[in-house]
């Protein structure tokens, strides 16, 4: 049997330390191990945030293209950036443990949400992210931060905002944990759908694959995240719509907390349910968003 699998994955440092820690597990298990870098739709946009007409797919279609073409065997998605339905032939082929799902800020000076100045200029290119932060502070400015990680860090510490907005994963994996000022509660300030896990995707057919990466599979973040992913799928949803879902495991049980916000951040709508079946506790849950919400979704459309 062949003992090599090439990797897929976007060229940032976060993504190259995600299919490194694949690449890592695989080399344990006896395999042969390649990375291949591919530039993606999502990197060569940096000079704005994404609009209505941007698909969640920007950074995933060229990795899945690879994929179907034969060039990779495995791609390393964050699994925030897939989109609800997959190029068909394609699959989620492990699930492994989730990282911190939470938004965290990074700020210049200031030690909190609550303790920044009145007007400080907010760094982020998340809508969800946005509105959030404009519920809580509708006195704040909300600037478009495009670029990687060390690219945004690299921009607060020039002087361009006062705080940053981003995911704890990301920090965490490069760590840089020191940069934190203040972790966002997954709860009240509710993290994209699947943020913090990672996807390893691969052909539907490629039993080799499947194989290889089986011992990575953590079941109850597949649940969570099947859950959230289900909200996004109902609502049909991309990186427009100011959604946020989280999912967690307790007793079998899944729970799952989802916000539906208008960008301003002056409508928040909160829903919430509790189940064994993470498709069912999903559309339960995006039905429920929807008949309270639809004119939102309409808008962002």
């Amino acid at each position: 049997m062949n003992r090599c699998i090439t990797i897929g994955t976007r060229g940032s440092l976060l993504a190259l330390a995600q299919a490194r820690w694949t690449g890592y597990r695989l080399a344990e298990a006896g395999w042969q191990v390649e990375l291949q870098i591919i530039r993606t739709t999502g990197d060569r946009i940096q000079d704005r945030a994404f609009g209505p007409g941007d698909g969640k797919g920007m950074f995933v279609a060229e990795l899945e293209r690879a994929l179907l073409d034969g060039s990779i065997d495995l791609a390393v998605h964050s699994m925030k950036d897939l989109p609800g339905a997959m190029a068909p032939g394609l699959v989620i082929a492990a699930v492994p443990p989730r990282e911190d799902p939470r938004d965290v800020l990074v700020a210049r000076d200031a030690t909190s949400l609550s303790a920044m100045p009145v007007g400080a200029a907010v760094g982020t290119s998340s809508i969800r992210r946005q509105a959030q932060l404009l519920a809580a502070r509708a006195d704040l400015k909300i600037r478009t931060l495009r670029g990687n990680i060390d690219t945004r860090l690299r921009k607060l510490d020039g002087g361009q905002y006062d705080v940053i907005c981003l995911a704890a994963a990301g920090l965490h994996r490069l760590g840089l944990q020191p940069r934190i000022t203040e972790y966002l509660d997954a709860i009240t300030f509710v993290p994209a759908v699947g943020q913090g896990a990672l996807a390893l995707q691969a052909r539907e057919d490629d039993r080799r694959i499947h194989d290889a990466v089986v011992h990575f599979h953590c079941a109850d973040t597949a649940r969570a995240v099947l859950a959230e992913r289900t909200v996004l799928a109902a609502l049909h949803g991309g990186c427009s719509i100011p959604l946020g879902a989280h999912a967690i495991i307790r007793d079998k049980q899944v729970a799952l907390h989802a916000v539906l916000c208008s960008p301003d951040g002056t409508r928040v709508i909160r829903e919430q349910d509790t189940g064994v079946d993470p498709e069912a506790v999903g559309i339960a849950v995006a039905e429920r968003l929807r008949a309270r919400g639809g004119d939102l979704l309409e808008r962002t459309a």
